[in-house]
Formats: structure tokens, C-alpha cells, sequence
């Protein structure tokens, strides 16, 4: 099936994204968020099977990122702002439903709109990012996990996280996306697209304060292990996780999962945290055989 990428440019919640759409406009929709520091780009694996599938593909770059538009201030990159986005994006298709899927913040993004949209997602697909919930107990319980987890306390620091990624045409962060992986999954022209979106202007900044918006509402909030509501997900979840993550322990997996009324679990036991790049077409089988079940 032949196919063109429409480019699109739409306000919502307040800001103004642009995002990919491909596929029927009357099929049945599905969202794909990427994480940090991706953008649209790192779906691209994954629009054609299920356009070819009949579905209506949504892939924005999430606020922050790539071309969309750069609100400034913390507090504008909280999780819940974040999932508002999406539900207006379901709206601005008049759509009662979307499927969602998401990887790592994107992942974040999905588990926070299943948690506080039940009713506007038809099943939820996670890559590689614990239950919102979760991972802040787990964080201060395993000295793994806080170890992998070391440059969310140094993404913190004002400005020389953003020097210090930029430097070297940001190296550091295409040895993030490139060298983390399996080999050969993103190649020399991939990281030039990635690089394309990093250089836009206020990108960098915009990007770390999802982190940052993250561990200031964790401070004003509890997180103690002991003070932790764990939230329960009502929507159909399907969480595929690649086992050589070197961010994110595979021991986040299973108590995510636990917490999902519908849920199942796939492990990939030779892939990284870039699950899509690294094994594409199994992701997609997999991802193809849970919408159709």
C-alpha cells in the first residue's frame, strides 16, 4: 500500500504541535508518543503496518520537541499537562477513542492518560517505561535502579545540562540513541534527522524540563515508598520491554503489570531501552496482534 505523510500543525490544550498522520481518516485511531530525545521520527518503523492495517496514524512531536511549539517554564511540562494534550488530540479528531502507544516519556505520558482518561483509550501499548506510580518507590528502594538513574539528578542543574548535551553537535546524545542500542538499529542518517530536531531553537531546555517538571511535583509530593497511592489502570494494557535496557531495570516490569486489570507482559530478551528501533517488526507483530484481539 502506497502512502504520503501528512504534516500537520494543530493548537491544542494551549500549545501548538505538529504531528505526522498517515492512514484512512476514518480508521479506527492510534496515537504513538515517543520519549527522550526522540521525536515523530522514532516511529517511523512502525506507521506503515498499521496504516497498512487500516488504522488512522497520529505520531506528534510531543510538546518541547522537534518543531512543536516550546511553552516556557516548568510547570508547563507536567505529566498531566502532558496527557490533557493527548485527550485534545483525540478530540480534535472527533474521535470517542484512540488506541495509545508510548516509549519511555512517551510511555509516562500513556500510563498518566489511562490513569486519569480510562474512557477516551481503547487499549494502551507501553515500551520500556514503568507505571507512573512505580518507579518512584522503586527509585529510592533499589540502589539499581537509583544508579541507572543518576542523570535524572543531574538533569536538575539550571543550563549545564543543556551546554553539556549540545556540545560536540550533541554528542552526548547521539551516543545516547546510537551506541545504547543494538547495533546497526539507528544509523548515520537517522542521527541527522535527530539532530535536525535537537538544534531547534529552545529544544534542548524544553526537553529536560520534562524532567524537571517531573522531580519538582515528586518533591512537593509523596514520595516516600510508604506514601505512594498505587493507581490502578482500567484500559487494556499491553507492556513490551526490552531486557539490555540500561536505564530502566527489567524489575519495574512485572509490578507495573500488576497494577493493570487487563494486562500482559512480553520481554525482549536481546533488545535495549530503543525497543522499537531494535527489534521493529517483532514489535509490530506483537503490537498488531493485541489491537485486532
Amino acid at each position: 500500500m502506497e502512502f504520503d505523510l501528512e504534516h500537520l500543525d494543530l493548537c491544542v490544550n494551549d500549545v501548538c504541535l505538529h504531528l505526522v498522520r498517515a492512514g484512512p481518516p476514518g480508521g479506527r485511531l492510534v496515537i504513538l508518543l515517543h520519549g527522550f530525545p526522540e521525536f515523530w521520527y522514532g516511529w517511523r518503523k512502525h506507521i506503515h503496518p498499521l496504516v497498512e492495517a487500516g488504522y488512522n496514524v497520529l505520531v506528534p512531536d510531543q510538546r518541547g520537541y522537534n518543531v512543536s511549539e516550546k511553552p516556557p517554564g516548568v510547570r508547563n511540562y507536567q505529566v498531566d499537562v502532558l496527557a490533557k494534550d493527548v485527550v485534545d488530540l483525540v478530540d480534535m479528531f472527533e474521535q470517542e477513542k484512540a488506541v495509545l502507544v508510548g516509549h519511555d516519556w512517551g510511555g509516562v505520558v500513556a500510563w498518566e492518560t489511562a490513569l486519569r482518561y480510562p474512557e477516551r483509550l481503547e487499549k494502551l501499548v507501553i515500551l520500556n517505561a514503568p507505571h507512573p506510580d512505580v518507579m518512584p518507590r522503586f527509585l529510592f528502594s533499589s540502589l539499581e535502579q537509583l544508579r541507572r538513574s543518576w542523570y535524572i539528578f543531574f538533569f536538575q542543574i539550571p543550563g549545564f545540562p543543556e551546554w553539556l548535551l549540545g556540545r560536540n553537535k550533541f554528542a552526548a546524545l547521539r551516543n545516547t540513541v546510537s551506541s545504547h542500542g543494538n547495533p546497526g538499529s539507528i544509523g548515520n542518517t537517522d542521527l541527522l534527522e535527530y539532530i535536525g530536531a535537537w538544534s531547534q531553537p529552545k529544544a534542548l531546555k524544553s526537553m529536560l524540563n520534562w524532567y524537571r517538571a517531573a522531580f519538582r511535583r515528586g518533591v512537593r509530593g509523596p514520595w516516600k515508598a510508604d506514601k505512594i497511592d498505587l493507581r490502578r489502570v482500567s484500559v487494556a494494557t499491553l507492556m513490551l520491554w526490552g531486557m539490555k535496557d540500561s536505564a530502566l531495570s527489567h524489575r519495574l516490569a512485572q509490578p507495573s503489570i500488576d497494577l493493570c486489570d487487563l494486562g500482559r507482559l512480553v520481554f525482549f530478551e536481546n533488545a535495549s531501552h530503543w525497543l522499537q528501533h531494535d527489534e521493529a517488526d517483532a514489535v509490530n507483530s506483537q503490537l498488531l496482534d493485541f489491537l485486532h484481539s
